[in-house]
């Protein structure tokens, strides 16, 4: 029995003389939150209409839970919830009623309607008219719909797109529940690290159809060395101290310079020698890593 949820080998896609995924390699872990990474137009939503069989991949490169897709279709299929761009909701329905639709399509027992609202945090707007929700109550919805059949496992095409602080938040606690409760193994895809690594267990990174990393999310920061920003009054002359005193400038721009993270010690040790030599030093700070970076570093070593 594989330990992976999904798994692909040497997956490829084009769009007519354009290849849009290159040899893909995922390996996600059953129960884990899987963090798909990429800009807009990387190959994440292409990568999950393959998953999905909603576009058509060559054999023996897709397996799920240990399942190849083309000759297991419906049997993969069914272990499968999904929620790709815009959830399908009957805006004239309520909440309660296009669950219930969904049940009377799947010959689902209705009363399952009741039990997703609950998981999803939505049992006081079941009889709202669904056009009504907030944008953050329709992906909910959303989720709960591709949750309805009980499928083991979640794909998220960039579920808080659009969302507001409160929206993404809720979406994110749902996420650590369907898996730290409810057994679920959740492939999410996003172009924002921040949000992703509040979350997710294991990443991988996508960038022009190729996989560039993947691995568990203390991996992934631990590929490069975080940065500490301080900003000065006198920037070239800060500068010039602390290449002299050791330190490794990241970068440099007016009133502000950044370093490699070298431990507590020496972070001390510069705000001491800075302040010694007359320069005024406004704040010393981590500098998070941001995707764009992230790809900088990972490309770097390959």
């Amino acid at each position: 029995m594989s330990r992976f949820a999904i798994e692909t080998v040497g997956l490829n896609h084009h769009f007519g003389s354009q290849t849009v995924i290159k040899d893909l390699a995922l390996q996600i872990p059953k129960g884990s939150i899987y963090g798909f990474l990429g800009p807009n137009g990387a190959g994440k939503t292409t990568t999950i209409k393959l998953l999905l069989n909603l576009l058509q991949s060559s054999s023996d490169t897709i397996f799920i839970f240990g399942k190849e897709l083309n000759s297991n279709r419906t049997a993969c299929l069914r272990q499968m919830g999904s929620l790709v761009e815009q959830p399908a909701i009957y805006a004239h329905l309520t909440g309660k009623e296009n669950l219930v639709n969904r049940c009377i399509l799947l010959g689902i027992d209705k009363r399952k309607a009741t039990e997703m609202l609950a998981l999803v945090g939505l049992t006081e707007a079941a009889n709202k008219k669904a056009g009504k929700y907030s944008l953050g109550m329709k992906q909910r919805l959303g989720i709960a719909l591709a949750l309805i059949a009980d499928p083991e496992l979640l794909l998220l095409d960039e579920p808080t797109n659009g969302l507001d602080p409160n929206g993404i938040i809720e979406i994110r606690n749902l996420m650590v529940e369907l898996t730290s409760k409810h057994g679920k193994t959740i492939l999410v895809s996003s172009h924002l690290l921040a949000e992703i690594e509040r979350t997710a267990t294991h990443v991988g990174i996508i960038n022009k159809g190729a996989l560039l990393f993947q691995g568990t999310i203390n991996e992934l920061h631990e590929l490069s060395k975080p940065a500490i920003k301080i900003e000065v009054d006198d920037h070239a002359t800060a500068a010039n101290i602390l290449t002299r005193n050791g330190a490794e400038i990241v970068s440099e721009k007016e009133g502000t310079i950044n370093i490699t993270y070298t431990g507590k010690a020496n972070m001390g040790n510069f705000n001491s020698l800075l302040v010694k030599n007359g320069v005024t030093v406004y704040s010393i700070a981590p500098e998070k890593n941001d995707l764009e970076h992230l790809f900088l570093a990972i490309t770097s070593k390959n």
